[in-house]
């Protein structure tokens, strides 16, 4: 679901083998049994949490007052449209104690996908941010954490997670205010999967990180906060992607994106790999404007009227 987009058509990742290495991770089945902890956790932390008795909507765009009422009452699984407004809605007088009243349906919807709500997982991260969920009681907090790192090691683990990689580090990294954590856990997490993971976020974000930007919007953060976010991760591809990539059997242009990013923005400029980033930027470029200077198609003609019944005898 990530909006970013390399911005280039490059030589795609190449197939490390015949054999298929991540189909016996044993390290799966652990981080499965960890999310499904972490899971009841929240079911038992946050049993019989409300909404605000005096919490409002304006009902002319958010919906009806019955529906508003259903956040009062503990407990009672709401149909996902309500979910997604109560977690999605930036107003709440009190945004915690609506997240705290969703919270166990609400991880349970995340880490199934989300399902016809799947678009907004960019969202995600601000909500549980705008909640300040670290600031709650020690129980719930930790209940949170727990969630979130569970969350995380198990996409890590998992070959076809229900949001990728490239979804997730910035979801925590949103909720957290911290990305070193996350990067941690991905340092840890050896292996055919977690390799896998980290070549296609790479093959998604390196042009944006080379070009000095985030792959992602940050909603919360400043943009001296979002220049440090981007050294910070810049730098830990760079030390611990090149090896990790080979094993992976990545592409030759992608190692070379990556070992780009080690390099100081002088001699990265100098270097002659630069020119190749440089035209696929260029070609990205040169698509989007032929996309956005194309007209949609036309619309299909309607079908023609049918001819009257002429055989019908006269009234």
């Amino acid at each position: 679901m990530s909006t970013t987009d390399s911005g280039a058509a490059r030589p795609g990742l190449t197939d490390a083998g015949a054999a298929d290495p991540e189909a016996a991770d044993p390290d799966e089945a652990a981080a499965r049994a960890r999310l499904d902890r972490a899971l009841d956790r929240l079911a038992v932390t946050f049993r019989g949490m409300t909404a605000r008795a005096d919490e409002v909507q304006c009902d002319c765009h958010w919906g009806s007052a019955e529906e508003l009422a259903r956040l009062k009452v503990p407990d009672t699984e709401l149909d996902p449209d309500l979910l997604h407004l109560a977690w999605s809605t930036p107003d709440w007088s009190d945004h915690g104690a609506v997240l705290r009243r969703v919270l166990p349906q609400f991880a349970r919807e995340l880490t199934a996908g989300l399902g016809a709500h799947a678009y907004a997982i960019d969202h995600v991260g601000t909500s549980f941010e705008r909640g300040e969920w670290q600031q709650w009681p020690a129980e719930q907090s930790a209940a949170v954490g727990e969630f979130l790192h569970a969350w995380w090691a198990h996409t890590l683990r998992t070959p076809d997670p229900a949001f990728p990689a490239e979804d997730l580090l910035p979801l925590c990294r949103e909720a957290s205010g911290a990305l070193g954590p996350w990067l941690a856990v991905w340092e840890a997490a050896e292996g055919p999967v977690a390799d896998r993971h980290l070549a296609e976020t790479l093959d998604s974000w390196t042009t944006q990180l080379l070009v000095g930007y985030l792959p992602w919007f940050s909603r919360s953060s400043t943009w001296e906060e979002d220049e440090a976010v981007h050294d910070e991760l810049t730098s830990w591809f760079a030390r611990h992607a090149p090896a990790r990539l080979r094993a992976h059997g990545a592409s030759e242009e992608l190692l070379e994106d990556v070992r780009l990013l080690g390099l100081p923005g002088p001699v990265r400029e100098a270097d002659p790999h630069w020119q190749v980033v440089r035209r696929r930027i260029r070609a990205a470029a040169d698509r989007a404007a032929q996309a956005a200077a194309t007209p949609p198609p036309a619309a299909p003609a309607a079908p023609p009227a049918p001819e009257p019944d002429r055989t019908a005898a006269p009234g």
